[in-house]
């Protein structure tokens, strides 16, 4: 069924799981160092690699940066504790496939192998709910979706700025399936995964024989992409010498593949996305001046989770409607004490978090609503959960103390109204009353 790579240095979790996998088909090779890990896999083919994040001769990213360096690519699913959860996501945009937070469930576990071995199998109900988009209503929702549609009618080149997980690359295919290049392809590179000979081969192409491995001739992303969209993700990873060859290939609009004399016009609309602050890169001379203009001749800002109070409950059903038609679970709803906790809840990994826990909750669940004991434990003492107060329940306020204590809630979250609004237990749209009750400018 597949050979799996399993790393980790707990001798208890090691049998657990490898005897689990061995039961359910898998063969499984077992190593508690890194080095030994990747002598293994050079000398192995694997399927898959499970990977606990620490380990006595370093961490996950060492593994992958010589995965990268030795020309590995196999999958990698990353187990780690769950106050790491921002590590985690970190890790997904340096090639990670997916990552599972500890203590594991084995039958979690076990969806997420499957999955990363399987080719996808989507019934037509999970089509249709995955072409939804999930506008928003909040404010900052609203500003994202007219960028979004302004932008989209344009062959203008776009940049999307945000936090890892908070869906640009879904951003990037609206705007694509909204333009005039909507009939051609999408094509979507994640240049945290690209060294440099790599990229080249990626973006450009090769002929056979260009490189030790070359044994076919290959077209690159920008050739794929002719006619429609080339979406490059995590582009400020990308080195400098990779930087000049793409300013190029943008500025006149062809490519020249790795060992090859020919020069190949390309027809393509670029957008690309980062999570880090490009003009400081610019700045400190890491990202060419020239190619940030040219990639940023329109940005998109995409909000972090925390600063979409109002939408937090659209994007759960939507996650809800996906893993009950994806797992084949009864599930119809959110409890009220899950969707409070969500609420207080700061999601560093943004959506793709919420997803991921809510799919693992639909999983686990036994009845119709997912309750507090289908949400991990650690989640209500992880450093990013911040649990209502008595003192700051605007509902238990007198009015001589209410102007004080909304003025000293909106200086502690930056006057992020939603935020305040949680905190405060009180909706939007009372505190937008008591605003301007009081005249409190914001």
């Amino acid at each position: 069924m597949g050979n799996i790579l399993l790393v980790e240095d707990d001798i208890a979790f090691v049998q657990l799981i490898d005897n689990f996998l061995r039961r359910k088909g898998y063969t499984v090779i077992t190593k508690m160092k890194l080095s030994d890990a990747i002598a293994e896999a050079q000398n192995t083919p694997f399927d898959l690699v499970l990977l606990d994040y620490h380990l006595p001769d370093g961490n996950a990213f060492d593994l992958i940066a010589k995965f990268r360096e030795k020309g590995l690519k196999i999958p990698i699913i990353i187990m780690t504790g769950f106050n790491d959860v921002r590590t985690a996501v970190k890790a997904i945009h340096s090639g990670v496939l997916n990552y599972i937070t500890k203590p594991i469930n084995p039958e979690e576990l076990l969806l997420l192998v499957s999955q990363a071995l399987s080719p996808p199998l989507h019934s037509a109900n999970i089509s249709s709910i995955q072409k939804d988009y999930v506008k928003g209503k909040a404010n900052a929702s609203r500003m994202l979706n007219k960028h979004t549609e302004l932008v989209a009618s344009t062959d203008m080149a776009v940049m999307i700025v945000g936090e890892s997980g908070t869906g640009k690359e879904n951003i990037a295919r609206t705007i694509h399936v909204n333009s005039k290049r909507a009939s051609g392809p999408f094509v979507a590179i994640d240049c945290g995964a690209l060294y440099d000979d790599l990229a080249l081969s990626e973006l450009f192409g090769h002929v056979k024989g260009a490189f030790t491995g070359a044994v076919h001739d290959k077209k690159g992303s920008f050739e794929l992409a002719n006619g429609g969209t080339l979406f490059l993700d995590e582009v400020g990873n990308l080195s400098y010498n990779i930087q000049v060859k793409l300013l190029r290939a943008l500025q006149e609009y062809e490519i020249q593949p790795l060992g090859s004399n020919k020069i190949i016009k390309v027809n393509v609309r670029i957008i690309t996305a980062t999570n880090t602050d490009l003009k400081m890169a610019v700045k400190n001379g890491n990202f060419r001046e020239d190619l940030y203009h040219r990639l940023n001749e329109f940005g998109i800002s995409v909000p972090p989770l925390r600063e979409r109070g109002e939408d937090l409950e659209l994007f759960c059903e939507y996650f809800l409607k996906l893993s009950v038609a994806e797992l084949g679970k009864k599930v119809t709803g959110i409890s009220t004490e899950v969707m409070d906790l969500f609420k207080r809840y700061d999601w560093p990994g943004n959506l793709r978090e919420l997803k991921n826990i809510i799919k693992r909750a639909v999983l686990l669940s036994t009845s119709q609503f997912i309750g507090l004991g289908d949400i991990p434990h650690e989640m209500q003492h992880s450093p990013d959960f911040t649990p209502k107060q008595s003192g700051n329940d605007l509902k238990l306020m007198n009015e001589t103390n209410e102007k004080e204590l909304i003025i000293k809630t909106l200086n502690k979250v930056k006057n992020n109204k939603s935020k305040a609004a949680s905190l405060l237990n009180i909706d939007r749209k009372t505190l937008y009353i008591k605003l301007a009750k009081y005249c409190i400018e914001v």
